[in-house]
């Protein structure tokens, strides 16, 4: 039987919260610094490049560090429950703190950078099957 540490759930988990971390911190960035200069589509444009790289970073740490099973099966499960919180905590994140209903919040995203973000939500969720570990 598998540990804790080494299970989907786990490392989904730890993915997300690496990733999600990382946005926020950025996010936090983005709004106060480089929106007032840019506007809201080039400053999410100029953090998603950043972004991919907290993707891959997160995904190769995570699979080598919790050993996580090479089998598709694993590694795209990884990527879903990261997925899942994601969006969880997305869905939560515009209700309380913004005040938005969903469609709102739909309606309110730039045609340009909210298509990148939601193919960058299919790259965060299938990176960790594109991660091999090296011994």
């Amino acid at each position: 039987m598998k540990t804790l540490k080494s299970g989907v759930i786990y490392s989904g988990v730890v993915y997300f919260a690496l990733v999600f971390g990382s946005g926020f911190v950025l996010g936090i960035i983005r709004t106060l610094w480089i929106v007032p200069r840019f506007g809201v589509r080039t400053a999410e444009l100029m953090e998603m490049p950043l972004m991919f790289m907290v993707i891959v970073l997160a995904a190769r740490w995570t699979v080598k560090r919790l050993a996580v099973s090479p089998a598709p099966a694993a590694r795209l499960g990884m990527g879903a429950v990261a997925l899942a919180l994601s969006l969880m905590a997305e869905v939560t994140l515009t209700i309380w703190l913004r005040g938005l209903s969903i469609q709102e919040y739909f309606a309110t995203r730039d045609p340009v950078a909210g298509t990148l973000y939601y193919l960058m939500l299919g790259v965060f969720a299938i990176f960790p099957l594109l991660m091999t570990t090296r011994s």
